[in-house]
């Protein structure tokens, strides 16, 4: 066995079992998202109103429902695949927005002190003041619903979060040696944060990325669920959810299906961010 398999071999029994299952769930979504064309057995918006909430496992015009079919005649399996690709591209997406925008503010923030400092501070503090359901629904109803409305929506209510965790640790570093040798030596802000700020703070930033991409993933999902997100026929688990409640009694697939979906994929993303979060900032175990 070669030194970089063996290394491996032990990261793998060190990690929790949870966590190891939990990465395998994820990677299983992800693949199944990616390759949604290929997996799916139906088109996700193909209508059949002879085959209308059939239950899983029925055969109704030569068409197999493994896990059933919803008020229109489509496969919710295929609904399902399909919606993973919005939960994680909405999600992916947010999280990159919002963690490069809020870590830039707040190690700005840091590094110039003075009025800059307390701007973007307050604007941080007003920002979190405001409920983040409550700020994306008015925001929406501003932007107007759609996917990439959605993105943006998400990005500006939770940029917050990082420009607290770049502002906290970067003012932790900011008066080490090293720093100010760089900028006696002529130095530009740019290359100071990224060279010799942001190594050093970028755990944290990680820590935090995880932990976020579930939240994202869950106010996509009730965006959709209200009719503020993906609209109509895109599917997304979040309006798979809000459909399902009207046949809970007659239809239980079309509300259990993109719930476990949901629960599945937050899960397996929170028991990752908190290994890392132990990995990787050991003060918090």
């Amino acid at each position: 066995m070669s030194v970089s398999a063996a290394g491996s071999a032990r990261l793998i029994r060190r990690t929790p079992t949870g966590v190891v299952i939990s990465v395998v769930v994820l990677a299983l979504i992800v693949l199944m998202a990616i390759f949604a064309p290929l997996i799916a057995p139906h088109d996700p918006n193909t209508q059949n109103l002879l085959g209308r909430l059939k239950p899983p496992g029925t055969v109704a015009r030569n068409t197999l429902y493994l896990i059933g079919s919803d008020e229109l005649g489509r496969d919710t399996l295929s609904r399902l695949i399909y919606g993973a690709r919005v939960s994680l591209f909405v999600a992916v997406a947010s999280v990159l927005l919002s963690g490069v925008f809020g870590s830039v503010i707040g190690m700005l923030a840091a590094f110039y002190r003075g009025w800059t400092e307390t701007l973007i501070m307050r604007l941080v503090d007003i920002v979190l003041s405001v409920p983040a359901i409550l700020l994306a629904i008015i925001t929406v109803a501003v932007l107007g619903p759609g996917l990439l409305n959605v993105v943006l929506i998400l990005a500006l209510t939770r940029w917050p979060r990082y420009a607290r965790v770049a502002y906290g640790q970067t003012l932790t570093v900011a008066n080490m040696p090293y720093l100010r040798l760089s900028r006696f030596m002529g130095a530009g802000w740019f290359r100071v944060l990224w060279r010799h700020v942001l190594p050093n703070i970028a755990g944290g930033l990680i820590v935090v990325a995880t932990l976020e991409f579930g939240l994202m993933v869950l106010f996509e999902a009730g965006l959709s669920f209200l009719g503020l997100g993906v609209q109509p026929p895109t599917a997304s688990w979040g309006a798979m959810l809000s459909t399902g409640r009207n046949y809970v009694a007659t239809a239980w697939w079309l509300s259990v299906m993109p719930g476990a979906a949901l629960f599945l994929l937050v899960l397996s993303v929170n028991f990752i961010g908190d290994h890392l979060r132990d990995r990787l900032d050991p003060r918090s175990s």
